[in-house]
């Protein structure tokens, strides 16, 4: 999965599709490959690294009309040049990419390939063997094709080229994102139309579950039937940030579908090769040296810093305290002995942060500063700083800086156990890719996001939000995306609380959205949602796999436990955004905020 860039025309593909793969680098990825068509067939390039090495790799002397090209982060099989895209088929025939995950390749396997031998240990090659298979049977490549996609369950965006037919690159998708970009003698294919914008504007949206014959001079989109369908292209505006969002219709959408990439750059940077932790020993040190942690944060980053508090406390044996930036200042707790200060600032530029950071060093304490830009005001003044990796976050209400406030907090708190010499089962940089593997999942749901978006909260002057533990301060943070975009009025509530007042606001039709990912709670929350049902409250229930009754409107895929905030938290973005989008509401810029508040 990752990136795709594919390419049929007149000129010399091998710079088309290095420059297009180098576009997607921010999606994160662990190997990647090239394969080129000339008149001595296929020339295939693959490294286990980054697109520079694959630069050096590339034998520039070929000259090919035709390729495709692939970022891979990896899920079946580990990061390798053997598993690296693109993978072919036993004969050599057919070249493929792919990302996505196909969730009956086995099967697919014990049926029709008990004979191959594999070349890799990734799903992705099941489906480039079972083409091949099917053409034996067929005889013709598009039919083989077709009906291997019919086979296929799961999410894939594919590109294929056959090695018998240089005019022809076949693409499929169901879920995952893919785009056919159209020029003059030439046509592309890529995964997010930043990789290609280079060379065209003009795109032709891809439908699930369609396949696409690419030639030099025509595009013909097919449905599995082999009917062929009629579709006009779209003009991808272009001015500067256009192509940061690409053909994305808000930078917020953008954001959140980056959330995995981001997950994966986390566990790039703060590991090492040898997949040990890598954290500054001077941030390591103060960690251990402290009696007391004191986060300061305002808004996302406060709910994120309350997830934080629990990774501390739990895994590092640190008693945490977080602050409302804009409160500490003027009113400050008694402080412990040797309290560390920990800012938790997207931009690094918050005033009221800044206003406590001025005054404790005043006072001789230490701190540190997890943002997003290194160069930040914060970042500069405070003694310590752990970066995001996020990426530019261009959308006012914030979705992968949070995410990725709380994945870096999960590596410090990982990081300060392990250097006091507490006992963990907790791999940090394992569990984060199961995350980013269910984050992927989450946002190819969006049709199904989106109808409980519509038929929730579309027209509603009000919604609440219930959880324990560490989901009540997702449905904090929940609340907050839901009115900063849509200006429905949404308040996060303890579950407990309810019957200490908040019950009282519950009338005909109110929208109550619980999230219940936390086994230990699990059945008090679904008691609180029926004190609601009964006073005749709109139930919406999203709860983690293994958790999940009949009755539950979403189930997230499950990953440990702790780290459930990391994807509980995708849906209820996704539920802003949609029910922004269905009351015309401005998605990216809301009225009277801004994404950076520098005053006081």
């Amino acid at each position: 999965m990752c990136g795709i860039v594919g390419y049929i025309g007149q000129n010399d593909t091998k710079e088309i599709l290095l420059d297009g793969l180098q576009k997607l680098e921010y999606r994160g990825y662990d190997s990647a490959g090239i394969a080129m068509l000339n008149e001595n067939g296929v020339n295939l390039f693959k490294v286990k690294g980054r697109i520079a090495t694959l630069r050096e790799r590339v034998d520039h002397s070929i000259h090919a009309t035709m390729g495709i090209g692939h970022t891979r982060w990896a899920t079946h099989g580990v990061p390798s040049e053997e598993n690296a895209h693109p993978h072919q088929s036993a004969s050599g025939r057919f070249t493929l990419v792919h990302n996505g995950v196909i969730e009956n390749y086995q099967a697919i396997k014990d049926a029709y390939l008990s004979d191959v031998d594999f070349a890799s240990e990734t799903d992705t090659e099941i489906v480039v063997q079972l083409i091949e298979k099917l053409f034996a049977e067929l005889g013709d490549t598009p039919a083989a094709f077709r009906k291997a996609m019919g086979l296929l369950k799961g999410s894939y965006a594919i590109g294929m080229i056959d090695n018998k037919d240089k005019e022809t690159f076949y693409v499929a998708k169901n879920k995952s994102p893919l785009l056919v970009g159209l020029g003059d003698g030439f046509n592309v294919v890529a995964s997010d139309a930043m990789a290609t914008l280079k060379v065209t504007d003009q795109y032709l949206e891809i439908h699930d579950q369609e396949i696409v014959l690419v030639h030099r001079d025509q595009v013909e989109i097919q449905d599995l039937s082999g009917t062929v369908l009629e579709r006009e292209p779209y003009t991808a505006q272009i001015d500067a940030s256009d192509i940061e969002k690409g053909t994305y219709p808000h930078f917020m959408l953008k954001e959140i579908d980056e959330q995995p990439f981001v997950m994966r750059k986390i566990i790039n940077e703060y590991q090492t090769e040898d997949s040990e932790l890598k954290l500054d020993k001077n941030v390591r040190q103060a960690m251990k040296d402290c009696d007391r942690i004191y986060i300061i944060a305002a808004g996302t980053s406060y709910h994120a810093g309350l997830v934080g508090k629990a990774f501390i406390e739990k895994l590092a044996n640190i008693p945490v305290e977080v602050h409302i930036a804009s409160e500490f200042s003027y009113n400050m707790p008694l402080l412990s002995v040797k309290p560390l200060f920990i800012f938790i600032s997207q931009s690094g530029e918050t005033a009221d942060s800044r206003a406590v950071l001025v005054r404790i060093k005043e006072m001789g304490h230490p701190a540190l500063t997890i943002t997003n830009v290194p160069g930040s005001t914060l970042s500069r003044e405070a003694d310590y700083t752990l970066n995001l990796y996020a990426g530019p976050e261009i959308a006012v209400a914030s979705t992968k800086a949070y995410t990725a406030q709380i994945a870096v907090l999960a590596i410090l708190a990982v990081d300060t156990a392990k250097a006091k010499c507490l006992e963990l089962d907790f791999d940090p940089m394992q569990e984060l890719a199961i995350v980013a593997n269910a984050m992927e999942v989450l946002t190819d749901q969006k049709e199904t996001i989106e109808e409980l978006a519509r038929d929730y909260l579309s027209k509603t002057r009000n919604a609440f939000f219930i959880g324990r533990s560490t989901d009540y301060y997702v449905c904090m943070e929940a609340a907050l995306k839901l009115k900063e975009i849509s200006y429905i009025q949404a308040e996060g509530f303890a579950g407990g609380e309810l019957k200490h007042g908040t019950i009282a606001l519950i009338e005909e039709g109110t929208p109550v959205i619980a999230i219940s990912t936390q086994e230990n709670v699990n059945y008090s929350i679904r008691g609180n949602v029926q004190e609601v049902v009964a006073r005749g409250a709109n139930d919406m229930v999203i709860s983690m796999k293994g958790l999940e009754q009949d009755t539950d409107a979403f189930v997230i895929p499950q990953v440990h436990e702790l780290l459930t905030p990391l994807v509980s938290v995708v849906p209820m973005q996704l539920l802003a955004y949609y029910a922004a989008l269905h009351r015309d509401c401005d998605v990216d810029k809301p009225r009277n905020l801004a994404k950076s508040v520098t005053v006081e």
